[in-house]
């Protein structure tokens, strides 16, 4: 009997030129590292934009490689301990090809400019545009691997097996309908389920497909059915995305210590300051008052609203002060200055958080709600949060940061309004061929009767068209269309 894990969305009669392995799995990593979309990552922001500091950071194209490498380790690990495998088996699998398949697609949809490019696109494809499903990293990502990838003569996208598709999904449920009951409505939902803050009735703030990919999903996850629950990452899913979790947290402190953007003064002031002075006792309302200390024990507190299964306050001291004591009086202790020791330096930083982390990982065939069938264990769980904290209470919280975001917010917006004017203006037969076919695939999706179908059609073909930019793309055609580039002929960007 064929296993459903390889069944494909397509058959397999649909070879594509690549397809050199022998294993289904090791078939589809291949299609999506030959795919364009995972070469346009490497122009992709991933904390800091690579035009704006150069080779020294990663982008999405290298944490990608980071991703999977890490994801890889996880799942060879967990195969060869006593009795693991068995486990595995029982919740649905989990094969090393397969998710590193996942961990290298599980970026391919996130737009130029990062994760605020996806608040922007988000924002205007839900309210400019009236999509109802609006925009998420996520979903594109899983559109691109189940539609918009162009194949020989058919749209079918990379045609992967059900297991890598379902790998993909790290929040396996549709903005606001699939599964039924939906996952926002659990006390607690999933992590990623709740909806946004300022829009109750918005649906899930995270999820992993689109409404026009439902059945698609559905078919992924068909093999997992009675073996996890609807709502509920598969084993190579959670290991992606804890692959994932544990790359951000280490490997991206690497790009803003080679900076010199992660300064020990400040990172030191603020665990220090928590360590030595008692902020249990202060109400909520003074945390948001400047002073060191505040905003790590706002984390603490937050730790316990939304993840009270495994938060523990002994944990999360012990792991202030490992990080105190490997990150800042370790690694910040001297700045980066290029030479090979302190290269060696964070080499070493990197690895041996790295290895610590991996080693910790755990399989729990009931997890918590907010939690995955693959987890780390609770020391390093709160370490990992510590460290995504210092990411982002000393990076991204940064004014310059935010001043040189709010250009790239403002370049997107005019960009797809640009774009739309193009699709109802007199020259529209010259419009690029790539939005040409986006508007008659996203046409296609839509059902016959659908309220102001093309014009919905064109705003899903525009959103598609610019997340599927690079930084440097975006840039260069939004110079263009303003009129203020004299470049006829130029890379910068591909129609």
């Amino acid at each position: 009997m064929a296993d459903p894990r390889a069944e494909r969305l397509f058959g397999d009669s649909l070879v594509a030129p690549g397809d050199l392995a022998l294993s289904p799995f090791r078939v589809d990593r291949d299609r999506i590292a030959g795919s364009p979309f995972f070469a346009r990552l490497g122009g992709g922001t991933q904390v800091i934009s690579p035009g704006g500091a150069g080779l020294l950071v990663h982008n999405r194209l290298t944490h990608s490689l980071k991703v999977a490498q890490v994801a890889r380790a996880i799942a060879e690990r967990l195969g060869a301990r006593p009795g693991g495998a068995d486990i595995l088996d029982k919740l649905g699998g989990c094969d090393p090809d397969v998710v590193e398949a996942a961990a290298l697609a599980h970026d391919l949809g996130h737009p130029p400019f990062g994760h605020l490019g996806e608040r922007v696109l988000d924002h205007l494809a839900r309210h400019r545009l009236q999509l109802r499903d609006g925009f998420e990293g996520n979903a594109q990502s899983y559109r691109i691997v189940t539609s918009t990838e162009i194949r020989g003569e058919a749209t079918i996208g990379l045609n992967l097996t059900a297991a890598v598709r379902a790998a993909i999904l790290k929040y396996p449920w549709t903005r606001r309908t699939y599964p039924q009951p939906h996952p926002r409505h659990m006390d607690p939902p999933p992590r990623g389920a709740g909806t946004p803050p300022d829009d109750p009735d918005g649906g899930s703030l995270k999820f992993g497909a689109y409404s026009t990919e439902v059945d698609d999903m559905l078919q992924a996850r068909a093999p997992f059915a009675g073996r996890i629950a609807d709502w509920q990452q598969t084993v190579e899913a959670s290991v992606m995305d804890t692959a994932d979790d544990i790359a951000y947290a280490i490997h991206d402190l690497e790009d803003v210590y080679r900076v010199g953007v992660l300064q020990q003064g400040a990172v030191a002031a603020e665990l220090m300051a928590w360590q030595r002075t008692s902020l249990r006792g202060l109400p909520d309302r003074e945390l948001y008052e400047r002073g060191p200390g505040r905003a790590i024990e706002s984390l603490r507190r937050q730790l316990h609203r939304k993840d009270s299964w495994i938060a523990d306050d002994d944990a999360f001291a012990a792991a202030v002060e490992l990080v105190r004591a490997e990150l800042v009086d370790g690694l910040l202790a001297a700045p980066f200055d290029g030479s090979l020791e302190a290269e060696a330096q964070v080499a070493a930083f990197s690895a041996t958080w790295t290895r610590r982390l991996v080693e910790s990982i755990e399989v729990v065939e009931q997890p918590a709600v907010r939690s995955g069938h693959v987890a780390l264990s609770r020391a390093q769980w709160h370490e990992v949060q510590v460290l995504k904290f210092i990411q982002n209470r000393f990076v991204l919280a940064r004014p310059d940061l935010a001043l040189h975001q709010r250009g790239q917010g403002r370049l997107l917006a005019t960009l797809v309004e640009s774009l739309l004017a193009w699709l109802t203006d007199p020259d529209e037969e010259r419009l690029p061929s790539r939005i040409r076919d986006l508007v008659e695939l996203a046409e296609a999706e839509l059902p016959e009767g659908t309220p102001d179908r093309i014009g919905r059609a064109r705003g899903r073909a525009v959103v598609d068209f610019v997340a599927a930019l690079t930084d440097s793309q975006a840039v260069g055609l939004m110079e263009v269309l303003s009129g203020h580039s004299r470049q006829l002929w130029t890379d910068a960007f591909v129609l």
